[in-house]
């Protein structure tokens, strides 16, 4: 490994987490006097495939949400790196729902004692790979004295990473152990590994394919068909704004069938949207590459959280072991919207 500080790295994406933690909007912010505006938090990556294209159709002023909601209602989209980050949001108060990874899903509903955070539907699964920079690393055994980086503490992939290499033998800790697990944003995740600095990464798409195309690296595990991103809002928002949340639900599911009915489209509006978000040019082919490794559905299983949930305890980032009964909440069916 060349020029690499473990700690300098830890301390970065620490700085880079307390910055990505005030929020900020990708559209603008202005609203008519008296008109309701919902806010909605996204991440920068394809399984926010849902998200990216709701916020690029309002940025056109064709608001797929907005256009459900009611003619009273205003949509603003605002950006995070890291499930953690929206989740705290959520408890602040700063907006009233996210497309986040399950894992910090579950670690909200955990923090709140089951009282605040639930989880409306599903979004996406797939899309996630741990990446490496030799191809001859076949097995975590290869990976002992390495450096693996994911995008924050305690986010889905950290947690995956984590119980992964524990589950095949090696010792991982906050601190150390035989692999060094590292939180860093996943556009900084790319520049490290592009320089060799660190060896690999378990990250989500499209920065997978760009490590893999542009960065020369290669596919170690890629887990089959895991949950990568659930709509969640709290309690609070559920119990004083009942009808906008079944409304924004319903309208939800729909652009997930329009997303999966119409690829080409939402290609080209996930691809802008990134841009915007992260001031980068993704190319329409590597967005339609990633396309073929998603699946973009609403179903949600508990089951999948109960396996998350002993992954954080397995890697010792819970300790907590709770009745999950009350994560997931089925909302009544709200009139599907008729296009004129």
């Amino acid at each position: 490994m060349r020029g690499y500080n473990t700690t300098s790295v830890m301390q970065s994406s620490h700085r880079l987490a307390i910055l990505f933690c005030i929020v900020f909007p990708l559209c603008g912010v202005y609203t008519s006097p008296g008109r309701e505006v919902i806010r909605v938090g996204l991440l920068p990556n394809v399984a926010h495939a849902q998200a990216l294209v709701a916020s690029n159709m309002s940025r056109d002023g064709e608001g797929w949400f907005e256009k459900r909601l009611g003619s009273g209602v205003d949509v603003q989209w605002f950006v995070f790196h890291a499930g953690p980050s929206a989740v705290e949001a959520i408890f602040a108060g700063s907006i009233d729902l996210t497309y986040i990874g399950p894992c910090p899903a579950l670690n909200g509903y955990l923090r709140s004692s089951g009282e605040d955070i639930r989880v409306l539907s599903g979004a996406a699964n797939g899309g996630e790979a741990l990446v490496v920079r030799s191809p001859e690393w076949k097995s975590a055994r290869d990976l002992r004295g390495k450096t693996i980086c994911t995008p924050q503490l305690g986010n889905t992939q950290d947690v995956t990473c984590r119980a992964w290499l524990i589950r095949n033998g090696m010792q991982v800790s906050l601190t150390g152990g035989d692999v060094h697990v590292v939180p860093l944003e996943n556009p900084d995740i790319f520049t490290q590994f592009s320089r060799g600095s660190i060896d690999g990464a378990w990250t989500v798409e499209p920065w997978v394919s760009r490590l893999l195309t542009e960065a020369g690296g290669h596919v170690l595990y890629r887990p089959r068909d895991t949950v990568a991103t659930v709509l969640v809002t709290s309690v609070r928002f559920l119990e004083e704004k009942p009808a906008i949340a079944r409304r924004f639900l319903t309208a939800h599911q729909e652009l997930t069938t329009w997303v999966t009915e119409n690829p080409r489209k939402a290609q080209e509006k996930i691809r802008r949207e990134l841009f915007e978000c992260v001031g980068q040019d993704f190319s329409a082919e590597l967005i339609c590459e990633v396309w073929r490794g998603m699946h973009f559905n609403n179903a949600i299983r508990l089951r999948d959280f109960e396996q998350f949930m002993a992954d954080a305890r397995l890697s010792k980032l819970s300790r907590v072991c709770f009745d999950l009964s009350k994560l997931i909440i089925t909302l009544p069916a709200y009139p599907r919207h008729e296009p004129k």
